[in-house]
């Protein structure tokens, strides 16, 4: 199976009223369950790992995931509350509020041997659970375990008003990033992370320190890979009409790690051997994937029947 760990939560999403005033409307989101949904969706046997409150708000998000087939039995239920996040949208950029004081993700903490790692193909982490410090010790943790048998995917995400120090960050994402097989963020989340360095630069420091594939994608510029044996591939966004880029990222994320898993090619030695046809249709899937949920407002990945894309 393929798992995803870290944050579950609820967004607010703006929206109207039927005067025409600003309004916000709940959806479930949170970067890391929002791949799980994505991947489930499309077909994989999906388990998320993870804090979800037994309050109203962690209700929803058990619906959700449940209907979306994705497997809790590995998640950690709690008293806590959930987490919420208003979110903003400024020139087409997602920007975002967050509550998280006490909250059931940020209390989730990983039990050693619960997982067993022989049956998961690969494990993906990142968002707002890296931020804090607790979070980040027990994903690490996870990841220890997992690498033996599992790929690792990363994604930072970064959210940078919950980052209270940055050079502290940043060295944690990069320690994440030393040991993940598969890393893909945002051209802004690699603004934040690189400042002004080039995009193939960072890629072939990351490709030699041991990382299989490397993805930055773009918004409307489509996204770029980098890979030790099939070399530099571009993809081009699909032209959608946007309701929103809510979990357009996490679609992404989602799609590619399906694509990888159906090819074949998403074990770390498999993801090693990948051709530059397989990856190329692999990235075209996910970036088609992602156009579709910017369609629909809120995190919202397509379903199976809705993607027309061979791999």
């Amino acid at each position: 199976m393929l798992i995803s760990c870290g944050d579950a939560l609820i967004d607010f999403v703006p929206t109207r009223n039927t005067e025409g005033r600003e309004a916000v409307m709940p959806a479930v989101g949170g970067s890391c369950l929002n791949v799980a949904i994505g991947m489930a969706r499309l077909g994989a046997p999906t388990g998320f790992v993870g804090g979800i409150s037994t309050d109203l708000f962690g209700r929803m998000i058990e619906d959700h995931a449940v209907a979306s087939h994705v497997a809790l039995d590995l998640a950690t239920r709690s008293n806590h509350q959930t987490t919420l996040a208003f979110v903003r949208i400024v020139a087409g950029e997602s920007h975002y509020a967050f509550y998280d004081a006490e909250t059931a993700t940020r209390s989730w903490t990983y039990r050693r041997g619960s997982i067993p790692f022989d049956t998961v193909e690969a494990v993906h982490v990142g968002s707002t659970t890296l931020v804090n410090d607790q979070g980040a010790a027990e994903t690490k943790t996870l990841i220890a375990d997992a690498r033996a048998t599992s790929a690792v995917s990363f994604d930072p995400n970064c959210r940078p008003n919950l980052v209270k120090d940055k050079p502290a960050y940043l060295a944690r994402m990069a320690e994440f990033a030393a040991g993940a097989d598969l890393i893909k963020m945002s051209d802004v989340d690699f603004a934040y992370l690189y400042g002004e360095e080039p995009h193939q630069q960072r890629a072939s420091a990351l490709l030699g320190q041991g990382t299989s594939l490397v993805v930055i994608t773009r918004g409307n510029s489509g996204a770029i890979a980098w890979h030790a044996a099939a070399g530099q591939i571009e993809v081009q966004a699909p032209k959608v009409v946007v309701a929103d880029t809510i979990g357009a990222g996490d679609s992404f994320q989602a799609a590619l790690l399906f694509a990888l898993h159906k090819q074949g090619r998403l074990a770390r030695e498999r993801l090693k051997d990948i051709s530059t046809d397989e990856l190329s249709r692999a990235l075209s899937f996910a970036a088609n994937c992602a156009g579709l949920t910017c369609t629909r407002p809120g995190a919202d990945p397509p379903w199976s029947h809705e993607i027309n894309w061979s791999l």
